[in-house]
């Protein structure tokens, strides 16, 4: 079951690539950040919005210092996971630099790949390289339901 759920958030989220970036959007085709596009998935996959985040500056991360993202998806989704139980359709907070909260989020693809908002950019799927691996701050699984 859990393969057959974690194929189909990724498909869900491979439909966003191409959406243009948008800080604090969340719409499919119109456009999205990072959290726009996890809560587009959320949606589509539940029929439901998990929560409405509150508006935030690009730079919300490096003033506030509150794990926002984090404790967001383990509110949704559980506890994290361990790196190495990384799955297709999972969801992937990263962090970019250890003094400040995480601030970004992917969804892991099959072939160590991932789908992300690319600020200036659109929806993207890209290499999950060493780079982006040394990033990541948590690791969560969509639940079966909501």
């Amino acid at each position: 079951m859990r393969e057959d759920h974690g194929a189909r958030v990724v498909a869900i989220a491979r439909g966003f690539i191409g959406t243009p970036y948008r800080h604090q959007g969340a719409l499919k085709g119109v456009g999205c950040d990072c959290l726009g596009l996890v809560r587009g998935v959320w949606r589509e996959l539940y029929g439901c919005e998990p929560e409405r985040p509150a508006a935030y500056a690009p730079d919300w991360a490096e003033r506030s210092g509150e794990e926002r993202l984090l404790l967001a998806a383990e509110r949704h989704c559980g506890p994290p996971l361990p790196l190495a139980d990384l799955a297709p359709g999972d969801l992937m907070i990263f962090r970019f630099r250890a003094d400040c909260a995480a601030k970004h989020a992917g969804i892991a693809t099959p072939g160590d790949r991932f789908i992300h908002a690319y600020e200036q950019a659109a929806v993207v799927e890209s290499p999950l390289v060493l780079l982006w691996k040394r990033r990541i701050a948590g690791v969560f699984r969509f639940p079966e339901s909501c």
